[in-house]
């Protein structure tokens, strides 16, 4: 078991995002443009939540309301390698975002597909770019067909996904992004087998990301970073689809969003809340949260009937095979939050002040 507690101050990490976005997908974005540990490169689209087309409409408003419509936004495949699409608006909204209804952006998408971007990107800083991947692997794995080599130009990759000693939830036994595309994840994970040691990919799995639970008073608490005042919007007793009037865009759009994701937890039994998978893997890519790890070669299981797009993880070496992955295996959520509340909370605050006079 390896322990990795935050970098003071942490290195500069250069990023291409590859994301199907999705809730959780808008907040790690918002927190990696709030960081100034991280630089996006490009923020790469893949089918996953919603449909492709629907996830670069959804990436490049979102950016621009962020404040970021200069990053390169570049759109996927709209199917994964072998299996239709399945998408879950149910989890997500009808969009993808919940109830957030984001202003159309005035940027346009690339001219270059993902896979291309990533082929390129890795090309043109070997060794500087750290890949983040919050969605299904079908990018990556598209890129790696292109160019095989692609995983020894990566300073590193950590990707949301699988789960290892935890329920799944999309089968019992799988995780929704691995689901989505089951042959683009071993592609992956199969071509990582041969970077060093120190570059293996790090994989954030249910088996943590599930307890990276958001509250309503986590919002509140943004909210008063801001300098919005507590309305109790965002409660489980307001009404079902009850819409913020906080008149900070940025508030009103993580409000909205995350109430549908929460009345959606609360449909499913687990309460008036919302796992937000994603921006703890853009916080691990990032090395600005705690966590604990082990080495482990990781595969998927493409041909059984109950059991497709299981994540299987060899802790012990029986199949006599190079640990291919970093499994997380824990973390600290309070701290987490703690971090991820001030940090969008102050970059919210100053992209809200008045320009200077000066």
């Amino acid at each position: 078991m390896h322990v990795h507690e935050p970098d003071v101050p942490a290195a500069r990490t250069r990023l291409i995002v590859d994301v199907d976005t999705g809730i959780d997908d808008a907040l790690a974005l918002l927190y990696l443009v709030a960081s100034p540990e991280a630089e996006i490169v490009a923020a790469l689209c893949t089918a996953g939540n919603v449909p492709v087309d629907q996830v670069t409409a959804n990436t490049l408003s979102w950016l621009e309301v962020c404040g970021r419509s200069d990053i390169e936004v570049a759109a996927g495949s709209q199917v994964p390698l072998v299996t239709p699409l399945m998408t879950t608006e149910d989890t997500h909204g009808p969009q993808g975002i919940g109830y957030a209804e984001l202003p159309a952006a005035s940027q346009s998408r690339s001219p270059r597909s993902a896979a291309q971007a990533w082929v390129d990107l890795t090309r043109e800083h070997p060794g500087e770019l750290t890949g983040l991947v919050t969605g299904p692997l079908t990018n990556l794995a598209l890129a790696l067909r292109i160019d095989p080599e692609l995983p020894s130009r990566l300073r590193r990759l950590v990707i949301m996904g699988g789960c290892f000693h935890h329920p799944g939830n999309t089968t019992p036994t799988s995780e929704w992004n691995v689901a989505v595309d089951p042959e683009a994840a071993k592609v992956v994970f199969d071509a990582f087998s041969i970077v060093p040691p120190d570059r293996r990919p790090i994989v954030c799995p249910l088996d943590v990301t599930e307890s990276i639970e958001m509250h309503p008073e986590h919002v509140a608490r943004i909210g008063d970073v801001v300098g919005v005042p507590r309305s109790g919007e965002l409660s489980p007793d307001s009404p079902r689809g009850t819409r913020s009037t906080a008149d900070v865009p940025l508030v009103r759009h993580i409000s909205d969003a995350l109430r549908f994701y929460m009345e959606f937890h609360r449909d499913q039994g687990l309460g008036f809340l919302a796992h937000v998978h994603d921006p703890f893997a853009a916080a691990v890519a990032l090395g600005t949260v705690p966590y604990t790890s082990r080495p482990a070669t990781v595969d998927v299981e493409l041909d059984g009937r109950l059991t497709r797009g299981t994540t299987v993880a060899d802790l012990s070496g029986m199949w006599q095979r190079t640990p291919n992955a970093d499994i997380v295996a824990g973390t600290r959520p309070a701290e987490f939050f703690d971090h991820f509340v001030e940090r969008v909370g102050s970059y919210i605050r100053d992209l809200n002040l008045p320009p200077s006079k000066n």
